[in-house]
Order: structure tokens, then C-alpha cells, then sequence
């Protein structure tokens, strides 16, 4: 890969806010340059409870101290194995500033995929959230020699326990205050030598496929990328952030965690996956990241609150978001907003359109950002005609974050913008596949040489996968993954996310896997959205008496279908939606069914589904 980087001129640093080219010394020059400063609020019990920069360097410190104590050396690899929470952040950041490689796991994982990815990652360390990640911990640990020591975040419940091989947080915290006393200079020393060119982070795809890979990124690619988002998502200590997504996903990993490290915006945990809802409310980002499902989520909430208002409210939020929707057609046209328009629209917002925004939590956003999967049109132009830009972004593991984004100032809907400035993008004109080349991209797949040449063309641009297109103005847009393009049996080539997307904007459908590869017609299997389904239910006296029936009743197949005609008028006849299949097993983060990101493995579905997939075809 040392061939690749120098193939790339690194752009010129420009208005570096902290400075250092390896992430532990640009968090200690963070905390020296903003010391009493809040950085980190995280809601705990029902109360916020608040860090500054000065704490999150104590705690790091002591924390990596007690690493060191406990044996780890340079380039040993330490797992985290937890929700997304502080101690997460602070963990991460130890590992890195005692030299070592830092390695996220699911908390959904199962056990057996615990000890694959610590075996695989040759994990030494392994810190776990609470009493039931500790359990897949122990389950697995005779497989694993090389683990030393399990480090508990929450000894809840975990008091009383006498195992020589497991010890708390605080435990790790007390080692590292006296190794700190004894060894002064030890932390500076690991720190200085790291190197940019060094593995710092391993992040492991998804494993739809096959075995998950785990993508090795170098310190001096995270710096570099780290700086990247600035021109994209200008950011500052004034900004609060909400932290929610999974850190071992390197969307989070990068934009909640080391962005706002490099930037000093607050960063703001919520309590549980559960409460994210309750908790936006409360936090009031100024810049709030999210995958589609959960702007999905906000826009069914709102319309299903909406349908339960007066008549005269829904007139009041019909005209409000229409004159919205004109303001979007004008800013999507690049067109100059006429003052009467402008006028309405204060009057819009002051009527309903603030209200609705307040009702989701983002009433003080400059802008929205979606990323990690495609994203309906449609929602993008609703969140604008509320006044909120919507930016969509694009990337991989694999190129560390974000490739490209689209502008505030140039919205497109189903584009995701121009290649970042801190990459190249091309389209294979053979095969249509978006392929990048840059410092950002990753150093390779840990142990696997073989896949890691083969994820690189000749001339070392960085195969993903995807393809696309590109517009006269550089905006690419995606069409569909290349392993996923469907062509029917009379020849027609499909896109299947296209229809995904647009099953996906009702409130009453959470996801949908489009079948038809080979096949005389098309057909979709679809996830329904529990809470506004029961509602639907409940509304119109549909008897159910658990999710299975729910299901299966003829007034939900109704409406479903209802739901896949209004999609069907959008597309030619050839490429409509035939028959459909509602899942009758409520999923959850722990199914195989559903990645961490709560979306469908498709080949996954078709294969476990396929009785019900052919029962569609006779």
C-alpha cells in the first residue's frame, strides 16, 4: 500500500485545528488546547452526566496505563465489545495511545462471532460493556490463548465475581494510577512512537458473504480523512453531536467519534438504543448523522401523528409543507427563492413546520447527513421542505469514511455527490463499478493477501463494488451493488434498490428485498414497521393476537399491498412489483437476517426464505 499513498498527492494542510499526524497525539494536543471545556455528556439513570477534556484525559491515561500494566505492548491488538457509551470512546483511545490496534465487535454478536473476530484480530485485551457480553466472553475463551485479560465496563450484578481472568473498569483505572506513578514518562513514550504509516484501527465488514474481513487502517489514513470532513461538514466546539450508531461501523467510528475529536464539538451518548427518540429531543443537535431507517423512522412517526390530528391541523401542515416543497423546488433548481416565497414560508414554519421539526428533535440543525445505505429521494426533498438541508454521503469500510458528499449549496436527491477532494473517484467504463483511489483507502484485509489484491484493479484504484454513474458536474449516483443488479428472465436489467427505496418511504414498511434475478416477473419480501402497523391495526379493529397474525391478516396484506401499487404507478410494467411476502417473525439486531444497521442481508433472505420465495413463482 506504500506504493498506493505515493501515488496520491496529499492536499496541503489548511486551517489545522489540532495539530499531529498520529490520532493519540491529536487527542492530547485536544485536551491541552481545551482542557476545562465539556466534551462528552452521556445520559446515565435518567440524568446527563458531563466530562470535560481535562477528564477524558485522565481517565485515557489511566486507562492506558493499566494496559501497559497488564503487559500490552506496541501493536497488540485489544477488542471492544459494547454499545455505543463513553467508556467506548475511552477505551478506543487508550488502546491507541499505548501504541496498540484497537478492534470493535457487535455488541449483537453472537459468540461464536466473538471468538472469530478474536482469534482472527489475535485479540490480547478484550474490554466488554456489561454482565451479558462478559458471558460470550467467557463461553468462548478456551479457544482463544492468546486472550489475557477481560475487561468489564459495568461490574453490575459482577461484584461477587472471583475470576482471575476478568477485572472492572475501575480496577484497570487504579492499575493504571500507580503504574502512572512508578512509570511517568511510559505514556509519552508509547504515544510519541506511534507512527502514520502504523496499523491503528482493524474494522471488520459485515460478512454477508462469507467470513467478516477485517480492513486495516494506518493512523496517518485516519488523520488524513479525519481532516477531509472538515471542507465537507464544517464542524466547530460549538456544535453538539449525537453519538448513537454503532462505533465499530466506521461511519460512526469516523464522524462521532474522531471528527468530533479533531473538531471539539460535543460529543452526546444516548442512554440506550431504545431512547434515541426521546434523547435527540433532549440534545438538540447542531449537526445530527444518522442511516436512513432512522429518518425513516422521524417521517413515519410524523405522518402517523398527523393522521391522528384535527382537520384542521392536517390543512395547517398540507399548505405549510407545500409551501415548503415550492421553497425545495427552487434551491433543488439552483434558482433564486422569490421574497413572497420566502415571506410564506416564515409563516410556514411558524405555523407547523417548526413544530414538526421540534416534534423530531432537530429544530436547531444547520444540516442533516445520511450515509451507510441509499436513501429515498423523496425523504431528502420532505426534510428539505421543513428547511433542513439533507446531505447524503458516501463510502466504504474500505476507504475509511466518507468519499464523497454533497454540498449544502447544490443538493441533488439520489445523487451522493462529488468525489471529496481528498480522493479520486472513477467509473469503470466496462463494468460501470465505482472505484477510488487515495491516502484514505485501507491498507489491506488482515491475513487475507489474496483478497486484499483482488479488491484492487492493476493500476491500484480500489474496487467497490457498486455501480453508478457520473453527471457533467462530477455528481455520481449509485444504482445498485453489482452482485445485486437482477436481470429478468426476458433479458430486463433491474436495479432493485430503486423499488427498496421507494417501498421503504411508507411509514408502514421498515425494509423490502426485491427478488426476480432469472425469473418471468418480480416479487418482494417485506419487513413491516411493528409500531405503526399495530397502530393501523388498532385503528381500524383488526384482531391480532401476536406479530405472526398480525401479519397474515387479510387488512394488513391490504394495506401492504396498497403501499407496493402506489410504488408500481412510479415504474414501467416491466419493472413492477407482482406478488409480495410479509416476514412473520419480528426481527431484531440479533437475527442473522438483519446487519447491525438493522438492514436485510439480501442473499441471506433468499436463501432461508426460498420456499416462500418459489410459493410466489407458481
Amino acid at each position: 500500500m506504500s506504493n498506493l499513498w505515493e501515488a496520491i498527492d496529499i492536499e496541503p494542510r489548511h486551517d489545522v485545528v489540532v495539530e499531529g499526524e498520529t490520532l493519540p497525539v491529536i487527542f492530547w494536543n485536544a485536551v491541552r488546547q481545551r482542557g476545562p471545556g465539556v466534551w462528552m455528556r452521556q445520559k446515565e439513570l435518567g440524568l446527563w452526566r458531563s466530562w470535560t477534556w481535562d477528564d477524558a484525559g485522565r481517565i485515557v491515561r489511566e486507562l492506558a496505563g493499566g494496559l501497559m500494566a497488564l503487559g500490552f505492548q506496541p501493536r497488540d491488538t485489544a477488542s471492544i465489545l459494547a454499545n455505543t457509551r463513553a467508556e467506548w470512546v475511552w477505551a478506543d483511545l487508550a488502546v491507541l495511545s499505548a501504541g496498540g490496534v484497537s478492534n470493535g465487535i457487535y455488541p449483537t454478536d453472537a459468540p461464536a462471532q466473538v471468538q472469530y473476530l478474536c482469534e482472527d484480530s489475535g485479540t490480547s485485551i478484550l474490554f466488554v460493556e456489561d454482565e451479558e457480553q462478559l458471558d460470550k466472553a467467557l463461553e468462548v475463551r478456551a479457544q482463544l490463548p492468546r486472550l489475557r485479560k477481560i475487561v468489564v465496563m459495568d461490574m453490575e450484578g459482577l461484584r461477587d465475581l472471583d475470576d482471575p481472568m476478568v477485572l472492572g473498569l475501575d480496577a484497570l483505572r487504579e492499575l493504571g494510577r500507580v503504574h502512572d506513578a512508578q512509570h511517568p514518562e511510559a505514556l509519552q513514550h508509547r504515544v510519541q512512537a506511534c507512527r502514520p504509516e502504523e496499523l491503528a484501527i482493524l474494522v471488520y465488514t459485515s460478512g454477508t458473504t462469507g467470513k467478516p474481513k477485517g480492513a486495516m487502517h494506518s493512523h496517518g489514513a485516519l488523520v488524513y480523512i479525519t481532516r477531509a470532513y472538515g471542507p465537507m461538514l464544517p464542524q466547530a466546539e460549538g456544535d453538539e453531536r449525537m453519538c448513537f450508531l454503532p462505533l465499530c461501523h466506521i461511519a460512526e467510528r469516523i464522524a462521532g467519534e474522531y471528527f468530533p475529536l479533531y473538531t471539539g464539538s460535543r460529543i452526546n451518548f444516548v442512554e440506550n438504543p431504545e431512547t434515541v427518540p426521546e434523547n435527540i429531543r433532549e440534545i438538540q443537535p447542531t449537526v445530527f448523522f444518522a442511516v436512513p431507517r432512522v429518518w425513516e423512522k422521524f417521517y413515519s412517526a410524523v405522518m402517523i401523528a398527523l393522521r391522528e390530528s384535527t382537520r384542521l391541523q392536517q390543512a395547517v401542515y398540507a399548505w405549510s409543507i407545500g409551501v415548503g416543497g415550492r421553497i425545495a423546488d427552487h434551491v433543488l433548481a439552483g434558482r433564486p427563492v422569490p421574497a413572497a416565497l420566502k415571506f410564506q414560508f416564515r409563516i410556514a414554519r411558524a405555523l407547523a413546520l417548526d413544530n414538526v421539526r421540534k416534534l423530531i428533535g432537530i429544530h436547531k440543525a444547520r444540516f442533516l447527513l445520511t450515509g451507510a445505505a441509499p436513501i429515498s429521494p423523496d425523504l431528502i426533498r420532505w426534510y428539505l421542505s421543513l428547511g433542513l438541508p439533507m446531505l447524503e454521503a458516501w463510502g466504504m469500510t474500505e476507504t475509511c469514511g466518507a468519499s464523497s458528499c454533497v454540498p449544502p449549496g447544490r443538493i441533488k436527491p439520489g445523487s451522493i455527490g462529488p468525489a471529496g477532494a481528498h480522493n479520486q473517484m472513477r467509473i469503470d467504463p466496462a463494468t460501470g463499478e465505482i472505484q477510488v483511489k487515495g491516502p484514505n483507502v485501507f491498507m489491506g484485509y488482515l491475513n487475507q493477501p489474496r483478497k486484499t489484491a483482488e479488491s484492487f484493479t492493476a493500476d491500484g484504484w480500489f474496487r467497490t463494488g457498486d455501480v453508478g454513474s457520473v453527471d457533467d458536474d462530477g455528481y455520481f449516483r449509485i444504482t445498485d451493488r453489482m452482485k445485486d443488479i437482477i436481470i429478468t428472465a426476458g433479458g430486463k436489467n433491474i436495479t432493485p434498490s430503486e423499488l427498496e427505496n421507494e417501498l421503504k418511504f411508507s411509514p408502514y414498511i421498515t425494509d423490502a428485498v426485491v427478488i426476480g434475478d432469472k425469473r418471468p416477473y418480480l416479487t418482494v419480501i417485506v419487513m413491516i414497521d411493528q409500531e405503526n402497523v399495530e397502530k393501523y391495526a388498532q385503528d381500524h379493529d383488526v384482531p391480532f393476537s401476536n406479530y405472526a397474525s398480525l401479519t397474515r391478516s387479510r387488512e394488513v396484506q391490504d394495506l401492504i399491498q396498497g403501499e407496493i401499487d402506489r410504488v408500481n404507478g412510479k415504474f414501467a410494467r416491466v419493472e413492477q412489483i407482482k406478488r409480495f411476502f410479509l416476514l412473520d417473525t419480528q426481527l431484531t439486531a440479533e437475527d442473522e437476517e438483519l446487519t447491525p444497521t438493522m438492514k436485510l442481508k439480501r442473499k441471506l433472505v433468499e436463501n432461508k426464505y426460498s420456499p416462500q420465495i418459489e410459493a410466489m413463482y407458481r
